[in-house]
């Protein structure tokens, strides 16, 4: 069976409708792309940059408020103090692998003085997670123009999911992991407002994993399909258009937790698992003084809090879905999700009308 998403599969989880095209760009003014690496000579590389402009290159003086959640701290994401301390983001967001955090850190500081971005000084945002079972990290294929390439090609609209961008290497529930996204829509005090997530899943282990509740992680044991690697690490990026508060963002980063519960992840010990919203409801210009703001009520906020959830477990399962079988340095392969017996495991345990 052709890799295809989870919807396209007829399962559905969730109980809130997608987006347009279930995706984080279905938030408006949000941009996404990659730099996908995969190379054999001189060194086997299988890495690659995630690049998410929160609203195009006007973010650098349009700041979008924003709050973050560890889960579980082993792992990085640059420029969060900064984002605890204000709740402001101002900069566009990357995601690589571990061992190349600065340099992407660092082109993002070269692409603001590339494009005469008028900021003093900058404290970009980069998280990873961990590709060296299949790519050779060491070798530190990532280059500043890998990085600015991504950044500079983000697109709206339908994104890549699977084997790509920062997601390349990466494993989930020892299944072929890497990057996936969803939406979801929600109605609230009369507004419509979009709640998008975009993951670099590489986390898990197999006999955790559930679908709507299913343990397809032990129906698809070792004997079914080859067990790599435990994999570890995490990272979650929510956006909304609704007008929240920092504060506000925060709590709805926290929530991405139940969604990667949902899934089958528990933040263990050696995981990285670190979460960011932001949202684009408000404007804080860097040429006023005072900024006009809106609030959404709290006791309001429920279910963009349900698609938090809901947006942040599809975009894995999406993941899962969309990766190949990839085989990298020493041989290491990570197998594919087989979406055939996925499918037929999940019409045993759900069995839809005939």
């Amino acid at each position: 069976m052709p890799r295809a998403r989870l919807r396209d599969l007829g399962i559905v989880t969730g109980t809130l409708p997608p987006g347009q095209w279930n995706a984080i760009t279905d938030v408006p003014g949000i941009r996404v792309g990659y730099t996908t690496l995969i190379d054999d000579t001189p060194s086997i590389i299988r890495t690659g940059v995630t690049a998410v402009w929160p609203r195009g290159p006007e973010i650098w003086t349009d700041a979008v408020f924003a709050g973050i959640h560890s889960f579980n701290g082993n792992g990085e994401m640059t420029g969060w103090a900064w984002i605890a301390e204000q709740g402001l983001l101002a900069s566009p967001i990357c995601i690589t692998n571990t061992h190349s955090v600065g340099i992407v850190r660092d082109a993002i500081c070269r692409l603001a003085a590339r494009d005469k971005v008028e900021m003093p000084w900058l404290l970009p945002v980069v998280a990873e997670t961990y590709d060296g079972w299949l790519n050779d990290a060491v070798s530190f294929p990532i280059t500043t123009e890998h990085a600015i390439a991504a950044l500079d090609c983000a697109t709206t609209g339908p994104i890549a999911e699977g084997n790509v961008g920062g997601g390349t290497g990466m494993i989930c529930h020892e299944f072929k992991g890497g990057t996936g996204t969803a939406s979801r829509i929600v109605q609230t005090v009369g507004e419509t407002y979009t709640i998008g997530a975009l993951v670099q899943a590489n986390y898990g282990s197999r006999d955790l994993l559930r679908i709507d509740g299913v343990p397809i992680g032990r129906e698809l044991g070792p004997t079914e399909v080859p067990t790599p690697r435990e994999a570890g690490s995490i990272i979650v990026i929510l956006a909304t258009d609704a007008p929240l508060l920092p504060i506000q963002c925060q709590r709805l980063a926290r929530r991405a937790t139940t969604g990667l519960a949902w899934v089958g992840g528990v933040g263990f010990n050696g995981s990285g698992d670190i979460f960011l919203a932001f949202a684009t409801g408000n404007h804080v210009r860097a040429s006023e003084t005072i900024s006009t703001l809106r609030m959404l009520s709290p006791d309001k906020m429920n279910a963009l809090l349900q698609a938090a959830a809901e947006t942040t477990e599809e975009a894995i399962l999406n993941a899962l879905c969309a990766a190949e079988t990839m085989t990298g340095v020493h041989g290491h392969t990570a197998h594919e999700l087989p979406l055939d017996t996925l499918v037929n495991v999940m019409q045993r345990y759900r069995p839809r009308p005939a």
